[in-house]
């Protein structure tokens, strides 16, 4: 299992995806994102994603290469993106800043994004906000896709894994920053155990038949396939109902459309919505509020097993700085799809 440093790893996803037909801006675009996922320990999002892209360019078409963003609706606190099909990052980051914009111009706004493609790893997105000082959140679904969750009391896939985002900043730590999916668990964490040959957990996942499995291979090949669970376990109405909010809020106000039990994901339909709280309130009460709730709920006394309490993002800022000093791991079954793919698009691996 090689590990490698981020600057290597940046470098590597920049030269595949430039051969791949991408220009230098949007290579960078993107790889700064998948190599931000791996860092934070989100290797489901991360370089993991380079050889689906590729091939999604190259051997699909079901990606642009290069395509125009077109802004086409718009209001002073709403907009409408068209990503051209092109890859996902890439239109996500041109959303949210044009979110932002508004935001501070007009105290919120909402920005809907189409034909984008996969945006990656959805908490990204609100975080740039954060990092900003602005509040931001994201709801993203699968299109029309819809086969990978099925609903509260079914066995068969109906929707998509439907994350939810939601970023805050702080004024002297690294933002809040919640990003979950609305199943048990992202469909890529099942594609890395699969990767790795190793099981998942106990409660991921259900076979064909309903019946609970830990082979994560049962999600991928000719259907009948198997499923990935709603969140929430016996309460699993919870993570089935957030899914179907998703799909309506990421799907109908996008344009890019709900799950319909498509057979291939053709683009993330994206809500993304950002807060400047200034408009709302004192700034200084705001930070003062924020740091009192988390003294406040780091001050509950720990449950056996656990040495502290951790504020929704802690884990990742942590590993994200363990990883750059000592590198990302990457599995050897990911890292050789990673040559297969240089190759696929000209380069030598044994260059880099």
């Amino acid at each position: 299992m090689p590990v490698i440093s981020p600057e290597k790893l940046h470098r590597i996803g920049c030269e595949v995806m430039e051969a791949a037909g991408c220009t230098a801006d949007d290579a960078r675009s993107v790889v700064d994102h998948l190599v931000d996922s791996n860092l934070f320990g989100h290797d489901s999002h991360g370089a993991i994603r380079i050889p689906e892209y590729v091939k999604a360019i190259k051997d699909e078409g079901r990606f642009k290469a290069r395509a125009e963003v077109q802004v086409v609706r718009e209001s002073p606190c709403t907009a409408v993106v068209d990503n051209g099909g092109a890859l996902g990052q890439v239109g996500g980051t041109f959303a949210m800043q044009l979110a932002m914009r508004k935001a501070r111009e007009h105290g919120t706004a909402t920005v809907s994004l189409r034909r984008t493609s996969h945006v990656g790893r959805v908490g990204a997105y609100p975080l740039m906000a954060a990092r900003e000082g602005l509040i931001g959140s994201a709801f993203v679904n699968a299109g029309r896709f819809g086969r990978q969750i099925p609903p509260f009391g079914g066995i068969d896939g109906r929707i998509s894994t439907n994350p939810i985002a939601f970023s805050a900043p702080r004024l002297h730590d690294d933002p809040v920053m919640v990003d979950l999916t609305t199943s048990v668990v992202a469909e890529g964490k099942v594609r890395v155990a699969a990767n790795k040959g190793v099981q998942v957990p106990e409660g991921w996942l259900i076979d064909h038949e309903g019946n609970p499995t830990t082979d994560p291979t049962v999600i991928k090949g000719p259907p009948p396939n198997g499923a990935i669970l709603p969140m929430g376990g016996i309460v699993a109405h919870k993570g089935y109902s957030l899914g179907l909010l998703v799909e309506i809020l990421g799907g109908t106000l996008s344009g890019q459309g709900c799950a319909q039990g498509e057979q291939t994901v053709s683009s993330n339909g994206v809500l993304f919505t950002v807060y400047d709280i200034s408009f709302f309130t004192d700034l200084d009460w705001y930070y003062e509020e924020v740091e009192g709730l988390i003294r406040h709920v780091k001050a509950s006394r720990t449950a056996p097993g656990f040495d502290e309490i951790l504020i929704p993002g802690e884990p990742e800022f942590r590993l994200a700085a363990k990883r750059r000093e000592e590198g990302i791991s990457i599995d050897d079954t990911t890292w050789q799809q990673i040559e297969e793919a240089g190759i696929r698009v000209g380069l030598n691996p044994a260059n880099w």
